[in-house]
């Protein structure tokens, strides 16, 4: 069998192009893969963050070719043309965005007629909608065959524009290219913090639906055993976030690395920690809480999108009440009232590494493309 995937891979950074790598890697165990990479994934105007590339000189994993431009057209039909040329028996796409309806929906339309067309569903409505997204969207969906959706709340949005979508549930795979923890003394030192105090952690890019002001908010009204770690690129102004923190009582407890995290340093942030918390507005599902599941750290999150299902029904953390400043840090005040809560939490997020693993999602996944035919 020869799986075809196009989405964004190394020299891209990012989840979406983790996640990528980690599955090309599963699938090429177990049938024979092609990755075929963008030219050009956004155009820098529209591009929010500082860059689209990793810059740390880590190496690529694997050679990839780099076919579509997303905002190049022509290259549209040379990309369908060069996967045709590759005949492969299912062609695998990554959907996260409106931005890649035209370029995707037209390579899932020009496959050769053997060829099934699925798309892993990181989202079907954005987190910031505009007027466009349902026309958008809907071109592409109608394109393909079949989707594998990560959580119950992409279903629901995917069944409202098309009904009789044939689709699988299968949640995100835990991550596992962040290397192995390391002592907490060890991090707290490499990162500057007290390790007698209890670590709150914010990770990843920082955008408006992610709620970081929510808990900078909620973190103002904790006591003085508590320190805040703040690490990720900001997708836009980081001024307001830093107006919250120099109002804060507790601001010499907050530590705030405003930059894109290179995955070698990851394992730092999240071994000196001692609760991942996850203030969003608004969610699908979230690759930070499977870098939590890496490091066996336990959560705290809003009851928004998947992440109610993912955390709060597999016992892997706490889904506050509501979604403001005080049920965040009630939830907070919850978890380290009780030591039992974190013996728990651990527990199941164990029980949890076993059930997402990459080799369960493949196997799902060509489970379903055989039911496609």
């Amino acid at each position: 069998m020869r799986t075809a995937i196009l989405s964004c891979f190394p020299p891209y950074r990012g989840g979406i192009s983790q996640f990528n790598t980690s599955l090309y890697k599963e699938l090429s165990g177990s049938c024979t893969a092609g990755a075929f990479n963008f030219k050009r994934q956004y155009p820098e105007l529209l591009f929010p963050g500082k860059t689209q590339y990793i810059e740390d000189g880590t190496p690529l994993p694997f050679e990839t070719e780099r076919v579509l431009d997303t905002a190049n057209p022509l290259s549209y039909i040379s990309t369908a043309r060069r996967i045709r040329e590759w005949k492969p028996d299912l062609l695998l796409m990554r959907y996260w965005m409106p931005w890649f309806a035209p370029s995707q929906g037209y390579v899932a339309r020009h496959m050769a007629p053997g060829c099934k067309v699925i798309s892993i569903l990181d989202n079907v409505i954005p987190h910031e909608p505009h007027f466009y997204d349902r026309p958008l969207t809907s071109y592409f969906l109608k394109g393909c065959d079949g989707f594998i959706v990560l959580c119950n709340a992409v279903r629901d949005d995917l069944l409202r524009l098309v009904p009789d979508a044939r689709y699988i549930v299968s949640p995100h795979p835990i991550y596992s290219n962040f290397g192995a923890p390391v002592p907490r003394e060890e991090a707290c030192r490499k990162l500057g913090l007290d390790p007698s105090l209890k670590t709150l952690l914010f990770f990843g890019l920082i955008r408006e639906y992610k709620g970081l002001d929510i808990l900078l908010e909620a973190f103002s009204g904790l006591d003085e055993s508590y320190q805040l770690l703040i690490a990720g690129e900001c997708y836009g102004p980081f001024d307001r976030y830093q107006k919250l923190i120099d109002t804060c009582p507790g601001r010499s407890r907050i530590h705030a690395f405003n930059r894109f995290i290179p995955d070698s340093e990851v394992a730092a942030y999240f071994c000196a920690s001692d609760l991942c918390v996850l203030p969003y507005r608004s969610a699908t599902q979230s690759g930070i809480s499977s870098i939590a599941y890496h490091f066996s750290l336990p959560m705290v999150t809003t009851a928004v999108g998947g992440l109610r299902e993912m955390i709060g029904e597999t016992g892997t953390g706490i889904v506050t009440e509501s979604i403001t400043p005080g049920a965040v840090r009630d939830a907070v005040e919850k978890y380290f009232s009780d030591p039992d809560i974190r013996i728990r939490c651990v527990k199941a997020i164990a029980g949890e590494k076993d059930r997402l693993s990459w080799k369960r999602f493949a196997e799902r996944l060509l489970e379903f493309y055989n039911r496609l035919q």
